[in-house]
């Protein structure tokens, strides 16, 4: 249950979205949309949020209830949260919950984040944070079973995302499988940055990238069909940079960025979960890079993995290139 200090402090906050909304641009009147983050309190959710809020996901006149999911120990920091969202005055946020529980955060929810993961600790094994990750995704998905509209759409953050995201799915019966994606966006926009310094061109220029595989250091940047400014791209870069510098950089730039700031890659990560959110629901022609189910007829990949493909996007589905 959620406290008597959340439930009031939620309240308050819906009183005062309705009076500032009379003060700004007219939303649309279709019902407000359901939007769950978890590991709201943390640093990838605080990146999050604020986009969600200032329209980079639904758009200039759709209206949003956040769903605050956080474990019961930063219960504290979640008012927290819930505060300063208060103190942006966003003209389209109807209201906040803040959850400690599954249940209470993934009632009737359209789209979910789905950051919050246990992080490997010094010692660690990976079989270790596998276990324990899996526990975690096992509780979510059956609460999403119970609760969270049939139509849910999700993107699993929090890693190892593609087991993450395999467990949760398998759990939560009743949604489409199709409707839980693994994350490669930041891969993909992290191997769009570096062709693109590489060769003194914008991100936009640079069409058909592909990252394939598992969202680990075994990720394979593909550039076989790559343009740039509409030539192919293997004729702008040597072989040599792109074996021994850009696919390893790839592969292993979340290590690079906490060597290099003392920190993971926050606001990146929660930046790539914006765009791939977004494609999927608003559609794309441009290739993206998504972690989905497999099942067994897609490249000859074996079915039942959650695998990253070239994917493009149109109402509200993903299709394989």
């Amino acid at each position: 249950m959620l406290s008597k200090n959340l439930q009031a402090m939620s309240k308050r906050q819906a009183l005062f979205t309705q009076s500032l909304r009379t003060f700004s641009a007219e939303p649309s009147n279709a019902p407000p949309k359901r939007v769950a983050v978890t590991g709201a309190a943390g640093n990838i959710a605080y990146s999050i949020l604020y986009r969600i809020d200032s329209e980079e996901f639904l758009g200039k006149n759709q209206r949003v209830i956040l769903h605050l999911v956080d474990l019961p120990f930063a219960e504290k920091a979640l008012t927290g949260v819930m505060a300063e969202l208060h103190d942006c005055a966003f003209p389209l946020l109807d209201s906040v919950v803040c959850a400690t529980n599954p249940t209470d955060g993934f009632r009737d929810v359209d789209y979910a984040f789905m950051v919050g993961a246990k992080p490997r600790g010094p010692g660690m094994e990976r079989a270790d944070l596998l276990k324990d990750n899996g526990q975690i995704f096992v509780g979510v998905g059956k609460a999403m079973a119970d609760v969270a509209k049939r139509d849910c759409k999700t993107i699993v953050v929090g890693n190892p995302a593609n087991t993450n995201c395999l467990i949760l799915q398998n759990h939560a019966k009743g949604i489409p499988s199709e409707n839980f994606t693994a994350m490669t966006r930041l891969d993909h926009n992290r191997a769009l940055t570096q062709l693109a310094l590489k060769t003194n061109s914008k991100v936009t220029d640079i069409k058909k990238m592909a990252i394939w595989g598992n969202h680990s250091p075994t990720m394979y940047p593909d550039v076989r069909n790559t343009t740039i400014a509409g030539k192919p791209a293997l004729s702008l870069i040597d072989d040599d940079w792109k074996i021994k510098e850009f696919t390893p950089r790839v592969q292993k730039r979340g290590a690079e960025i906490i060597e290099l700031r003392g920190a993971s890659s926050a606001a990146s990560a929660g930046s790539a979960s914006i765009d791939h959110m977004r494609d999927w629901v608003s559609g794309s022609n441009e290739w993206q890079s998504v972690g989905i189910l497999t099942d067994g007829s897609q490249y000859n990949v074996p079915a039942g993995l959650i695998f990253s493909f070239p994917v493009t996007s149109s109402n509200g589905k993903f299709q394989l290139v």
